[in-house]
């Protein structure tokens, strides 16, 4: 039997112009990153679909696809069989727009196994430029992090377990929206939300993780819209450090390595996308 815990990567199709939801690739340039970490073995399933899974198969289930109506848990009875396994101790985690769901479909299953989720109509999507912070520097997935700065479509003012509260159990990373931000325009719908403006000075949390009654643990993760952004290495880092742990393996002390260097960080993108700066 295999001392190694078992991680799936499903990664989704990609849905917008080059360069953006690269799920595939990005799914497959966070295996090459963590293919030499002791104690993890990683496998990315890039048809977009949850397969067949039983416990023993398992350890962990990270989404990275889109979401909304178009998420691939809503196929074959993907929140049943994927809330099987959590039931069972199996960790799970989303990345940027899974992170979205409608809240009759999702919604319930989202907030018992991560803590929280984007409400269409209630949280909101700019583009900004980001100054992310590590607010629990001795929670493993910060380790190693820092502060950093990213250009991406940052979620926010997400619907975080109990309703209505804006703080997650372990907010990882976060951000002080400015006025502007919150002004809008978002992606969509453009807004601005009076609840959004209003709430003018709060911090947000952008990657936060919880752990479970059942002792298994869950993520989430607002940024991931842009490819390039991978490149970036204290955002890279906070996302590799979060999938070891919630694999339930021990995080390095200096978080997780990695050099893309020898790594083409084009492989597996769209084809018509544009060579990008790396």
């Amino acid at each position: 039997m295999s001392d190694q815990a078992k991680l799936l990567l499903v990664a989704g199709q990609d849905s917008h112009g080059p360069g953006m939801h690269e799920f595939a690739a990005g799914a497959r340039l966070l295996a090459h990153c963590l293919r030499d970490l002791p104690g993890l073995q990683v496998t990315v399933s890039d048809d977009g679909h949850l397969p067949a899974l039983g416990r023993g198969d398992v350890d962990a289930v990270v989404v990275y696809a889109d979401g909304g109506p178009s998420h691939p848990l809503h196929a074959d009875d993907g929140w049943q069989r994927l809330d099987q396994l959590v039931r069972q101790g199996v960790g799970v985690g989303f990345l940027h727009y899974a992170v979205e769901v409608p809240v009759e479909r999702g919604g319930s299953e989202m907030s018992r196994w991560i803590g929280g989720f984007y409400e269409d109509g209630f949280s909101c999507n700019p583009i900004f430029d980001a100054r992310v912070t590590t607010p629990a520097p001795d929670h493993p997935i910060s380790r190693g992090v820092g502060e950093f700065s990213a250009t991406d479509e940052w979620y926010f003012n997400l619907r975080f377990t109990p309703t209505g509260d804006h703080t997650p159990q372990h907010p990882i990373l976060e951000t002080t929206p400015s006025d502007e931000v919150r002004a809008g325009p978002y992606v969509w719908p453009a807004g601005p939300y009076p609840h959004v403006v209003a709430a003018s000075g709060r911090t947000e949390p952008l990657l936060w993780a919880t752990e479970r009654e059942d002792g298994g643990r869950g993520f989430g993760f607002t940024g991931g819209h842009f490819h390039r952004n991978w490149s970036n290495p204290g955002f890279r880092r906070a996302v590799l450090n979060a999938l070891v742990w919630v694999s339930g393996v021990e995080v390095p002390a200096e978080g997780v390595t990695s050099d893309l260097a020898s790594y083409d960080t084009e492989r597996g993108l769209d084809p018509s996308s544009t060579p990008q700066e790396m």
